[in-house]
């Protein structure tokens, strides 16, 4: 119940490039799939989540950077994997600066079915 109530702040103190790529993801907009926003995966919540084609898109700021930060993130997709998710991540900047770029790797990855890795052949893909 907490996580649900952490979402819920979460989805109303979004980023600007969360808010942007939320734009073009809700309501079935890219290949016809329906995402979630902050959405609680198991003790995780993900950025977006597509349940359908068990992809999950992630957005990174500068604290990503960090030692820790990677770990703890390295952790949390080897779960998410474990679950049988793949993920996707973004740096914000290529969100704000590259929409159309960021959008047609999202596109690919949910035309590539879950069984198989992301379309650069490893489990996160970053552009």
């Amino acid at each position: 119940m907490k996580s649900n109530l952490f979402a819920r702040t979460l989805r109303k103190q979004q980023t600007e490039a969360e808010k942007r790529l939320w734009w073009f993801l809700r309501n079935r907009q890219i290949s016809n799939c329906k995402f979630r926003r902050q959405q609680a995966v198991g003790p995780f919540i993900v950025d977006f989540l597509c349940l359908e084609k068990r992809l999950i898109v992630e957005l990174d700021d500068g604290q990503h950077t960090e030692q820790s930060e990677k770990e703890y993130d390295e952790a949390r997709t080897e779960f998410l994997a474990s679950e049988g998710y793949r993920t996707m991540r973004f740096w914000n900047h290529d969100v704000l600066t590259n929409t159309e770029g960021v959008l047609e790797v999202i596109r690919i990855a949910l035309n590539v079915p879950s069984s198989q890795p992301s379309p650069q052949g490893e489990g996160v893909l970053r552009i």
